[in-house]
Order: C-alpha cells, then sequence, then structure tokens
C-alpha cells in the first residue's frame, strides 16, 4: 500500500503494540497514539502473561519481548487453599506489572517512529486512512457506532475488585474466606518483587450483607475504597501476613462481557476490549489484545487496501477470540459457584478447576501432576490410586469408570436395572448456569418431588454439548442435592473421567 495515516484511539497495551509493529512493518506511514492519560496513569496492577503468548511476542518483535522478560516476575506454581490445600510447582508464566508492560511498549513505539499525543478524541476529530480503537472495554468508539459493530455487553451479577499487596507472594494463590456475610474469594499472584496482584469475589447478596455496597456508593469517582480495602485485609489476613492492600482508583465492579458480530466498519478496527472480552479468571485480556495487534500488522502488510487487510485480521482472529470466550465463559461460571465446592477434598477440587474450562482435560493434569489426580480418584473411588497408574489414560479411565454396572461409571446405588431409578431428562442447554438451566432444574424439582430417585441427563451433539451437559448436571446436583448421571459420546472417555472426579456427575453412561 502507499504511504498512510494510522491512528490508534488508547495507549494501552493493544494499541501501543499495534502501533509500533505497523510502524516497523511500514516505515513511511505516519502512526499516531492518542491517549487522554497522562505517562504512567493507569488502572490496575500486575498482568500475567502465558508461554504461548511470550512466544507470539519474541516472533513478533524480538527487542520489546526480550524487555518484557526481563522485566516481568517468573511464577513459580499455584496453591489452593481448601483443606489441607493443594500446591502445584511450575512455572512458564510470567507476570508483570501494568505501568512498567506500558512504560517498556510506549518506549519501543516511541523509537520505531510513532508520534504520541496526549489528548482525548473522537472519531469526527480524526483525518487517517485507518483508525484503530483500542479504548478498552467501555470503548467509545464501539458505543458511537454500536449498531455497525453490532455490539453486546452483559454486565454479570458477580463483584470483583481489583487491589495489590505491598509485598509479593511465593506463588500464585487461590483461597476461600467465609465471613459472617458469605464467602469471599482471592485470585493473587506475584509480579514484581515487592508486588502481589491481589483480585477479591463476592456474590451480590455476600456483598450487601458486608455493608460493602454503602462504602462503594460513598467512593468518590478515581478514588479507591478504602473501607472495602480495610475489610479485605482482615479478612484475608492469614495471605497478607500482617501485610495492608493498596488501592488504584480500586472499588466494586461487574464484569463486562463485551462480544460484537463485526469489529470492523469502513476504515475503523477494533481491537483487544473495545472488540472482545474474555474472563479475567483464564487471564487472557491482555494476550488477546497483543494477539489482536500482531494479526492487524500482518494483515495490513500482506493486503493490497485497507478494506482487504481489516477483512482479514477479522477472518484471522475472530475464530481464535471466539474459543477463548467460550473457555472463559465456563471459567468464569465455575468460579461464580466455587464457594459450593468446598465440600469436596482439596484434589478433586483442584482437579474440578484444572478441568473447568475444558481446555485442559484430566489426562493432561494427569501428565503434569499424577499425585493430584491419583488422590482425586482414591477420594472418588474408595481405592487407593497411585500415581503411575492416574498417568497412564488408559488406566485411570479403567480404574475411574470401571462398575459392575455396564457402561456406568460410578456405582452408587445397588441395582440391576438402572432404568427403574433414574427419570431421563433430555435437554440441550447452552447455558447451564442461566435462565435455561434454571429452567431444567424447576423441572427436575419437579420430578423429584414425584417420587424420582435419579436423574439422568440424555442428549447428542458434539464436545461443546457434552461439556455444557456435564456442567447441567452439576448444577442439577448443587441445586437439588439428586444423584445425577449423564449421557457422553465413547469418544470423550477423559471428559467423563474428569466430570465423575470434579464432581460434575455421579454416573456416566457411554452412548
Amino acid at each position: 500500500m502507499d504511504a498512510r495515516r494510522i491512528a490508534v484511539i488508547g495507549g494501552g497495551p493493544g494499541g501501543l503494540y499495534a502501533a509500533r509493529l505497523i510502524k516497523l512493518a511500514c516505515p513511511s506511514w505516519e502512526v499516531t497514539v492518542y491517549e487522554r492519560n497522562v505517562d504512567g496513569r493507569t488502572f490496575g496492577f500486575g498482568v500475567g502473561l502465558t508461554p504461548s503468548t511470550l512466544r507470539s511476542l519474541d516472533e513478533a518483535d524480538p527487542d520489546s519481548a526480550a524487555d518484557i522478560r526481563r522485566a516481568g516476575h517468573a511464577g513459580h506454581g499455584m496453591e489452593m487453599r481448601v483443606g489441607a490445600g493443594v500446591r502445584l510447582p511450575g512455572g512458564g508464566n510470567v507476570a508483570i506489572g501494568r505501568a512498567v508492560l506500558l512504560d517498556i511498549l510506549r518506549i519501543h513505539a516511541v523509537r520505531a517512529g510513532v508520534r504520541m499525543v496526549t489528548a482525548h478524541v473522537d472519531l469526527p476529530d480524526l483525518e487517517a486512512d485507518l483508525i484503530v480503537a483500542a479504548d478498552g472495554v467501555r470503548s467509545g468508539v464501539r458505543e458511537k457506532l454500536a449498531p455497525e459493530f453490532r455490539a453486546q455487553v452483559e454486565l454479570d451479577d458477580a463483584l470483583y475488585l481489583w487491589a495489590a499487596t505491598d509485598f509479593a507472594l511465593d506463588h500464585a494463590t487461590f483461597v476461600p474466606a467465609h465471613t459472617p456475610h458469605g464467602v469471599f474469594v482471592v485470585h493473587a499472584y506475584p509480579y514484581g518483587p515487592d508486588r502481589s496482584t491481589f483480585l477479591v469475589e463476592t456474590d451480590e447478596a455476600t456483598w450487601r450483607r458486608a455493608a460493602l455496597d454503602v462504602a462503594d456508593a460513598h467512593t468518590e469517582e478515581g478514588s479507591s475504597d478504602e473501607r472495602s480495602l480495610e475489610y479485605l485485609a482482615d479478612v484475608f489476613s492469614d495471605v497478607l501476613l500482617g501485610h495492608r492492600l493498596l488501592g488504584n482508583r480500586t472499588r466494586w465492579q461487574r464484569f463486562a462481557t463485551v462480544r460484537c458480530g463485526r469489529w470492523c466498519h469502513d476504515n475503523v478496527a477494533l481491537l483487544g476490549d473495545a472488540a472482545h472480552t474474555a474472563h479475567y479468571s483464564i487471564g487472557s485480556g491482555t494476550k488477546l489484545a497483543l494477539e489482536d495487534a500482531i494479526a492487524l500488522a500482518q494483515a495490513l502488510v500482506g493486503e493490497a487496501s485497507i478494506a482487504a487487510a481489516l477483512e482479514r485480521y477479522e477472518a484471522i482472529r475472530r475464530p481464535w477470540v471466539e474459543r477463548f470466550q467460550a473457555i472463559a465463559a465456563r471459567s468464569h461460571v465455575w468460579w461464580k459457584n466455587f464457594p459450593r465446592r468446598l465440600d469436596l477434598t482439596p484434589a478433586r477440587l483442584m482437579t474440578s478447576y484444572m478441568t473447568r474450562a475444558g481446555n485442559v482435560t484430566v489426562d493432561r493434569f494427569a501428565e503434569w501432576h499424577p499425585d493430584v489426580v491419583a488422590d482425586a480418584a482414591t477420594a472418588f473411588g474408595g481405592e487407593e490410586l497411585s500415581a503411575e497408574t492416574a498417568a497412564d489414560p488408559a488406566q485411570l479411565a479403567n480404574a475411574v469408570l470401571g462398575s459392575s454396572i455396564p457402561g456406568i461409571g460410578r456405582r452408587v446405588v445397588d441395582c440391576e436395572d438402572l432404568t427403574a431409578f433414574a427419570v431421563p431428562l433430555a435437554e440441550s442447554v447452552t447455558d447451564p448456569w442461566g435462565p435455561e438451566g434454571a429452567h431444567v432444574v424447576a423441572r427436575a424439582r419437579g420430578m423429584l418431588e414425584a417420587g424420582a430417585r435419579m436423574l439422568w441427563l440424555t442428549g447428542d451433539g458434539g464436545r461443546p454439548a457434552a461439556l455444557s451437559r456435564c456442567d447441567l448436571a452439576e448444577r442439577l446436583r448443587l441445586d437439588t442435592g439428586a444423584v445425577v448421571g449423564v449421557d457422553l459420546p465413547a469418544s470423550l472417555a477423559a471428559d467423563a473421567v474428569g466430570a465423575l472426579l470434579g464432581a460434575r456427575a455421579d454416573l456416566v453412561r457411554f452412548r
């Protein structure tokens, strides 16, 4: 393409990285980033980068990737503190302060020749061949063109608060805390030698019972909710070891799920959270924004026109993003219902966590941590299982799925004719934890009141439908207290084992 003018709205990671990559690929183009906040002012604390994201950065721009790696804080595994707790060693992930990451990306963008402008701009203010809207989850550009982008924003009913500590935890830590008001759950991880991200979640009823809604209402715009920070520092004092919680415009929020039917309109392209969000429990927000930037820059180089490049950008990125959004949605609802699983043994709870989103099967988890899966299988079946057995998919499946009832994965009733006890529910539900699932729960309660001894979920479809069926089975178990079985395709033995060990279902029957 001939020389072009590129305007990037938003100086977050995605916008800065896109600007640098475009300028590196097309040195004659004029690339300008418009950011309303002055240098160094940013919301949030640490962000996590997975090994796959780091490899993508290495390939796209080795210079900035090297600086990010040098400034990052290497991960050292994770711990879930429930009961005796489970600690998983490991590494590969890197966490970095958001402000540090922005400084690195800004410096490299300027070195490449990108012009930085501190200003609030609107679409009519810009004369550019391409406008990249990287202005975040509350994107003004997306809102102005919402019909064109077919934008949908859904706010969650749970609440979360993003804080930090003034010391580095040894590893990522997940801890529930029981209070007289309800359960709070923390996700915490170190991102520097003296800093850790400390994110707390709770449900709305608990939040109101603790009167944190009142504290939030009295917090001025742009300030931190100090009352909530003090309350949570007391709730999690055993994790904080006497340290305080740090705020940065910290207040309670509801996660916004953003989906757009289109990411591009005329010469405007959405990027990162402006186009899509994925729940923070899989740590993919910054990852997706940076990878969007890589794809956009590559498309601009490889196509003859802006229109063709934007079409290619969306065609390449949308399938990947939608896959992550599906994974994130499953992870999201798992965390919302986390407090209801606290009666599980630590190993079973960890197995449920690791297999929650469907992107990691129990077989893969057993490759990494066979001792944990062996403990989960032992707690489930009552007979001790060795780590060596758990590490072998065939042996693990045989140990967990084996039963004197043909095709049934776990004997919970002593009967020769299972159909005498089970009432089948043929359901195809895409949102097991939403209104669709609530409708099934209501029907199931009626069946149980009429004398049903068990519930059985049947259905067709491939793996996504089968995973949703397992999630629905778990909701039925938790909401009704019934014994619940599921039909699964015979090809999904690993998912069947994961469903049983993770307490999503009581029985499995292969179709």
